[in-house]
């Protein structure tokens, strides 16, 4: 049926055209105007009276219902007697006395321009999710082929990015020299690979329930192996810190989720998992090559630890309401030393907690505990049902691998990977694929699995 591969034909245009957050506007333009037309249809379908919708679906609809909510309403004009006693807001004032203009009314965002492309960059997540949990416009073995299929051709595209000598890219600002793929960013490729990991156990896994004979089992265990080969080298020319470090926590937990351990050793194997994800993690942190901890040397005005120290301070002077959504490029300048002023800036705070934090303030911060409480239940749900999903399992492993790497990055700001986030998000709340009435599967499209 058609219907079933809404999303993941929409996902897979994401992939491949989403990759860049600064470049690639014309592409990003597409997948935005791509989404419309699938909102509306969701929108409709949802506001049909009887939408066999599960508790949890309709708790991320409120979420996302929120995060949009709290967008808007920093575009709203507010009187000069009421923006002026907002936390930094004096030198904008300043600004106007100085020009003997009149205090206008302004916004609560001081970049309202910049807050409305980003409800913009909102729609192609935004579209991947309704499609997911109100149409059920999937099926999980196709969304997990998609998954699989562009991360291995990411890797060969990165492999002739780093054998070509500059060569392959497909964006003019990117990293040269490592393997990029369809991304802009090597550490949004790496991203894409970590999620990729437990997709594809989930498809073998699904694939050999589905098996006609030994040989076809032997087959796809050989081909699955052949896949985490080709992600391994993918990770290694890739060349990401963050990829490499979180690669031994999500691989871990992948095997322990789909493997067959016997439950006396289990136990056992969780805490040696625990161990070694922490050690990877550590000895990556304190490495060489790290710009988060430990003495700076050569660009530490570029480093990570300038930024997060930087935008930590902006924080504190906009706290409780934020500088406003898309505004951290000017407000970060204001808190730059005039010595490290030239031609590179920094673009985002290279963590999307913080940035979430300087721009939406204590709003943002109660958005993202509300989140990360729903997906926590689910994820306590997901993995205690009698009969679990496993695509829904290998979405869990995949949000936590891109909820920390946007720790230390911004992985969710491109279209490629919030869009494959918002899949993964309606695979966890429950969404099952559209069934024409009268199947004698199910009526039904969503199952709530607690």
């Amino acid at each position: 049926m058609i219907r079933h591969w809404v999303v993941p034909a929409y996902l897979l245009l994401c992939l491949l055209l989403g990759g860049a957050s600064a470049a690639g506007f014309f592409a990003n333009l597409l997948l935005q105007l791509a989404a419309l037309p699938l909102i509306g249809w969701s929108l409709w379908q949802l506001l049909q009276p009887g939408a066999p919708l599960s508790r949890s679906i309709w708790a991320l609809l409120a979420l996302a219902a929120l995060a949009v909510l709290v967008a808007l309403i920093q575009l709203l004009p507010l009187p000069p007697g009421l923006w002026t006693l907002l936390p930094g807001r004096g030198p904008v004032a300043d600004g106007y006395r100085l020009l003997g203009i009149p205090l206008p009314w302004l916004p609560l965002t001081l970049t309202p321009e910049a807050a409305l492309a980003s409800l913009l960059w909102l729609l192609p997540a935004l579209a991947a999710l309704l499609c997911t949990v109100v149409l059920g416009a999937f099926r999980g073995r196709a969304i997990a082929y998609v998954l699989v299929a562009v991360t291995l051709a990411s890797v060969a595209i990165g492999a002739l990015q780093v054998i070509g000598g500059g060569t392959a890219y497909l964006y003019r600002i990117t990293n040269h020299g490592v393997a990029v793929g369809f991304f802009a960013n090597a550490n949004h490729n790496a991203t894409l690979l970590l999620a990729c990991i437990p997709f594809l156990v989930a498809l073998q896994t699904t694939l050999l329930k589905r098996r006609s004979s030994p040989r076809s089992a032997s087959a796809i265990r050989l081909l699955v192996a052949a896949g985490y080969a080709v992600i391994l080298v993918g990770l290694l020319i890739n060349g990401s810190l963050a990829g490499i470090g979180l690669g031994v926590p999500v691989a871990m937990a992948t095997w322990l989720t789909f493997g067959r351990q016997r439950p006396v050793l289990r136990r056992g194997l969780v805490a040696v998992a625990v161990l070694l994800s922490a050690g990877a993690l550590v000895l990556v942190a304190t490495g060489s090559g790290n710009n988060l901890f430990g003495v700076q040397g050569a660009n530490a005005e570029l480093s990570r630890q300038t930024s997060f120290r930087l935008t930590l301070r902006a924080a504190r002077e906009y706290l409780p309401f934020g500088s406003g959504i898309g505004s951290f490029q000017p407000v970060y300048r204001t808190q730059e030393p005039l010595a490290h002023v030239n031609t590179t800036y920094m673009n985002h705070a290279h963590s999307d907690w913080l940035e979430l934090l300087l721009e939406t303030g204590l709003a943002g911060v109660a958005l993202a505990a509300a989140f990360l409480a729903w997906w926590g239940l689910r994820v306590r749900a997901i993995w205690r049902a009698d009969e679990p999903d496993r695509f829904a399992q290998g979405a869990t492993i995949a949000t936590a691998a891109m909820l920390l790497h946007s720790i230390v990055d911004y992985p969710l700001r491109t279209a490629a990977m919030s869009a494959l986030f918002a899949v993964c998000l309606g695979l966890m709340a429950g969404a099952r694929p559209f069934v024409r009435p009268g199947r004698k599967a199910s009526s039904a499209r969503h199952v709530d699995l607690g």
